[in-house]
């Protein structure tokens, strides 16, 4: 400000010298032409040169001006970090060992050995189903199908011995095998009113009570497994390449306050047509047995990793009209004045508010954070933290 009001009081005395050089109305009263007409050209060469100043000093002014009222920002300066980046998914947590279990025969459920809660092993009898009379019927097959052994093995003894007629041996052989046939299928009919734990678990639910009529397909038991646990979750195609097996994850159970760490132990090779995306499965270790099945899991997969990036903040990017993006950077002029130079980058993957920088820019770069809106190209810049 002392330099700009020197400059002002330095032109007003080129004005004031200029003024004292000619009297114009003693002039204009002489009357003398050619005296008028020499100082014209006398003051229009010294109002010329004096314009020159003028501008000279305007340039000074306006210079010194726009340095005083540059915007202010604020800069931070680059570093290269590691950088982990996160595909976030959402997943749902199954067992293969959650099973239905239904009658297969029709009749009355005459026994239940089990009730909800119960633990049991793979094979136990969980319930009977009255066989209607059919072990009565399989223990008269059973001594029919023995009396025809016994028939058979004489006749084939008698036939060895080329004793007795081949139609003999064949029909005593026919009637053996029909009757074993008859009692194998009586003996699969009679399993059938037996209902045998498929695996070890806990009885989650008894859907029919003892004393009710049952069918085929009728509901009468939930077991549940909760050792071996898994999440499913759908993976967008474009991570095909990233995602896959044996890959780090954090599982999040927000229902229950939990974190645990796990591994991507399956991928599908099926891309599904309607969302473009394909299945992984998460094992969860489960030895508190908190985690249930359908529970909602939200899943963080580290699908790049850069040991050397570049990361800035999103909010001080800009585009331009060709679709560039770009960011200011905060440079050093010839009078040490700080200038904001415009700079093209390339961006790559993105984590909560950061993103990294593929090209452009390099650690050690000071970039215009705050006020980066507000800056043009090659403008004068004051830096509120320097």
């Amino acid at each position: 400000m002392k330099n700009i009001l020197s400059l002002l009081v330095f032109t007003t005395l080129l004005i004031s010298c200029g003024e004292k050089q000619v009297d114009v109305d003693k002039l204009i009263a002489s009357g003398d032409l050619e005296a008028i007409k020499e100082a014209h050209t006398q003051l229009k060469d010294e109002n010329t040169e004096l314009q020159m100043k003028l501008e000279k000093l305007n340039t000074v002014i306006e210079n010194a001006e726009k340095k005083s009222n540059g915007p202010l920002v604020s800069t931070q300066k680059v570093t290269d970090t590691l950088f982990n980046h996160f595909l976030e998914i959402q997943g749902n947590v199954e067992t293969k060992q959650n099973v239905m279990i239904s009658a297969e025969y029709s009749g009355v459920l005459s026994r239940v050995f089990v009730k909800e809660g119960d633990k049991v092993t793979k094979g136990q009898v969980l319930a009977r189903i009255d066989d209607g009379g059919l072990g009565s019927q399989l223990a008269q097959l059973q001594t029919q199908a023995q009396l025809n052994k016994t028939t058979f093995e004489r006749q084939k003894r008698l036939w060895d011995q080329n004793i007795g007629s081949e139609i003999q041996y064949l029909q005593a052989k026919a009637t053996y095998e029909a009757s074993q046939s008859q009692v194998n299928q009586l003996k699969g009919q009679l399993g059938k009113t037996t209902i045998n734990a498929p695996f070890s678990g806990t009885i989650d639910q008894v859907m029919t009570e003892q004393g009710s009529a049952v069918m085929p397909g009728t509901q009468l038991y939930r077991i549940v497994n909760l050792s071996d646990m898994y999440i499913t979750a759908e993976v967008p195609e474009s991570y095909l390449g990233t995602v896959n097996i044996g890959k780090n994850v954090e599982v999040d159970f927000p229902v229950l306050n939990k974190n645990i760490e796990s591994k991507i132990r399956q991928t599908s090779n099926f891309i599904n047509p309607a969302n473009r995306s394909f299945t992984i499965e998460v094992a969860v270790p489960n030895e508190e047995k908190s985690i249930k099945p359908n529970l909602t899991a939200k899943l963080k997969i580290n699908d790049y990793t850069s040991e050397s990036a570049i990361l800035i903040p999103l909010s001080v990017i800009s585009e331009n009209a060709e679709g560039e993006q770009y960011v200011y950077v905060a440079t050093t002029g010839d009078e040490n004045n700080r200038i904001a130079k415009r700079v093209i980058i390339e961006t790559g993957k993105a984590q909560a508010d950061k993103i990294e920088i593929l090209t452009g820019l390099k650690a050690g770069d000071e970039i215009i954070v705050q006020g980066a809106r507000s800056v043009q190209d090659n403008q004068e810049i004051r830096i509120l933290n320097n």
